[in-house]
């Protein structure tokens, strides 16, 4: 295919998530001549996927999350969209991306794949009816399978596990969720504060089993018949696994770029070849590093914080990205929680303060994290003000 290179040298965005379009947005503010061109996958409408684990108890249809269609996206920002096409190939040498419906040649090029959800290894013969949600396509698919009365299994209780687990049992779902830990949200919170939200999910009807994890599904007459490892059953007519993410690397792999964990950028986000950018779900951060250790950050904040220093830098002035302290909402109203967490690799212990709030304290007893639980969620930023960076 012969290149299709525009005169004014565009930028390039592939994805049309948050990180994509926040890039996009953040970039026009400083610049509103420079072509873009937005690549996705989808029909390109921007929506939040935060939402996604709460728009049942919201009363909210999969059409009403989009908060803005593509074609006014388009209108507003100045934006060349491609909807519904496939990267096929990224030539960062001739800085060019291979699609289905052309090939295209960038000034720069920014890559906001995101990420997908952890596929686990199960049998059973239904094994591949489990289903994940991580966009509004594959929501809406989980919506339409839901039946008045429906028996639904989580797999997974960390943050969105627990978040559609509540979100189910609030619209009066049978809920049913299974992890390998001993409470929900083991990595983020004190065992204290995971009992707590057991037992407040509990009291919504939802049924837990700890300490095993799921071997097979099964179609039958009577549903889906899941197996765990523990050799206990349990019959369901939805399966919904939220065992997490993996960053979406698969492009820059082939083209040769640095990836770990996801594709390794630096303090400007650039990844290993010139002119080729990263952020969101599928970049690993430099400038988030403990210890040598870059880590992902799949949250809203770390998304808003990294398009504004990417838009400064495509703008002609190189810009660090800094995060700041990130607390994180979890969205489970049966006991609400802020979460910051301590960085990755901090040694330490929780202790709790008082009526739900719990500190994380390092060995020189300085604060690096925090929980806030209950009523005690507005005192966010009153907490922010004791952590130690």
């Amino acid at each position: 295919m012969t290149a299709q290179r525009h005169p004014d040298g565009p930028v390039l965005v592939v994805g049309s998530g948050l990180a994509g379009w926040t890039a996009v947005r953040e970039f026009r503010k400083l610049d509103a001549n420079t072509p873009v061109v937005l690549i996705t996958a989808d029909t390109g409408d921007f929506y939040g996927k935060p939402a996604l684990s709460t728009a049942l108890a919201q009363g909210r249809t999969p059409a009403q999350l989009v908060t803005m269609p593509a074609d006014q996206m388009r209108e507003t920002l100045n934006v060349t969209v491609m909807a519904h096409t496939h990267v096929t190939r990224l030539d960062v040498q001739a800085q060019a991306v291979h699609t289905a419906q052309g090939v295209l040649t960038y000034r720069d090029l920014v890559l906001a794949t995101g990420a997908h959800p952890i596929r686990l290894s199960l049998g059973g013969n239904a094994a591949s009816e489990v289903m994940s949600v991580n966009d509004l396509a594959s929501y809406t698919v989980f919506r339409q399978s839901l039946l008045p009365q429906s028996r639904v299994l989580v797999i997974g209780a960390g943050l969105i596990g627990c978040e559609f687990a509540n979100d189910l049992a609030a619209k009066h779902y049978a809920v049913q969720v299974v992890d390998p830990n001993a409470v929900p949200l083991a990595a983020l919170l004190p065992e204290a504060v995971g009992a707590q939200l057991q037992a407040a999910l509990q009291a919504l009807g939802v049924q837990w089993h700890f300490g095993t994890s799921v071997q097979t599904v099964d179609r039958t007459d009577d549903g889906l018949v899941v197996t765990f490892a523990n050799g206990q059953q349990t019959v369901v007519d939805v399966v919904l696994s939220a065992v997490g993410l993996r960053a979406d690397v698969a492009l820059a792999q082939a083209a040769g770029l640095t990836t770990e964990r996801g594709i390794v950028v630096n303090a400007q986000l650039q990844t290993s070849a010139a002119h080729v950018y990263a952020l969101g779900d599928n970049a690993q951060y430099a400038s988030d590093s403990v210890g040598g250790v870059a880590r992902t950050l799949p949250y809203v904040l770390p998304i808003m914080h990294a398009g504004k220093a990417l838009a400064q830098t495509l703008a002609g002035t190189p810009t660090a990205v800094q995060f700041p302290l990130m607390p994180v909402a979890i969205k489970t109203p049966a006991l609400p929680l802020v979460v910051a967490s301590a960085a990755l690799g901090t040694v330490g212990a929780w202790q709790v303060v008082g009526e739900g709030l719990w500190h994380f304290v390092d060995a020189e007893g300085q604060v690096r994290g925090f929980v806030l639980s209950g009523s005690s969620t507005n005192r966010r930023m009153e907490q922010a003000k004791l952590v130690t960076a």
